[in-house]
């Protein structure tokens, strides 16, 4: 059995969806309470465990730094120390926002980190606790998650697509939008993987292909959701947030097709299977 931290999240939702794991909700593992976690492990004793739960609230977290380092930083470290003592591998879910976002050339796993915000740094936290904890473990970071499932860019424009004419997105920021059932069965074959063979521990990238700018993204999905809606493009600066985003989320995802034969999905036919599953 695998056991989930996370239960209606996007990517948790997913891997219930794509595999027999027991899912733990806030009220059976509140990640603000990280031993609550480690006696989760203990409880359930898995072959294998995904954290697929995290404070994702970006621009929240500059006010709220403090809890986001718990639930980001703590929580994981102490799942990943309760894994080593146990013997079980550990995938964990980070982000690009470790990084500073600067330049064009897509991110390797191995480049300096300089997050720019709370949220980054918070996540970051969270990886640098996992590496130490010394369990089998991959860290898997992604972005741009969209899916059927809670809040994201793909639901949101969908609604304001349908509701007005025009809409101002932001161009240059560029980065690859990531389906999270690909995220999901990327994180099921790293667990499988790591149960049997510490081969593949390390720190890996996935994101979806072909990168693109959030105002193309937006106008892929107005096109093949046939809205009527137009895209004006606008930089950053005319859409100021309390949280810095990166301009440059591109990711390269080589070593993770190395090590796991995982290839970068196409976010186009993962943005097909939501609208279909939205429209049903």
């Amino acid at each position: 059995m695998i056991l989930v931290f996370g239960k209606t999240g996007q990517v948790a939702s997913e891997l219930q969806r794509q595999a027999d794991v027991k899912a733990l909700g806030r009220d059976l593992a509140d990640l603000a309470d990280p031993q609550s976690c480690a006696a989760a492990i203990a409880e359930y004793a898995p072959k294998a465990v995904i954290n697929a739960a995290a404070y994702t609230a970006v621009d929240r977290a500059e006010e709220e730094e403090a809890l986001a380092t718990i639930v980001n930083g703590d929580a994981p470290t102490v799942m990943a120390e309760t894994c080593a003592a146990r013997g079980i591998p550990f995938v964990h879910i980070s982000t690009d926002y470790v990084f500073a976002g600067d330049g064009e050339k897509a991110w390797k796993p191995e480049d300096p980190v300089a997050p720019l915000g709370a949220y980054g740094r918070s996540k970051l936290a969270g990886e640098d606790g996992v590496r130490r904890a010394g369990a089998t473990s991959a860290i898997l970071r992604t972005s741009w998650v969209f899916s059927a499932h809670g809040n994201n860019f793909a639901k949101t424009m969908l609604r304001l697509g349908a509701e007005r004419e025009k809409l101002t997105i932001v161009a240059d920021q560029i980065g690859g939008p990531t389906p999270a059932a690909d995220i999901a069965a990327a994180c099921l074959r790293m667990a499988d993987e790591l149960a049997t063979s510490t081969a593949g521990a390390g720190t890996y990238h996935f994101s979806g292909a072909p990168d693109v700018s959030w105002a193309d993204f937006a106008r892929e999905i107005f096109r093949r959701a046939d809205l009527d809606c137009l895209v004006e493009n606008i930089p950053t600066s005319a859409y100021p947030t309390p949280a810095a985003r990166p301009a440059n989320s591109r990711m390269d995802c080589t070593s993770l097709a190395k090590a796991f034969g995982i290839d970068r999905p196409d976010w186009r036919t993962g943005l097909a299977d939501v609208l279909r599953e939205l429209s049903s």
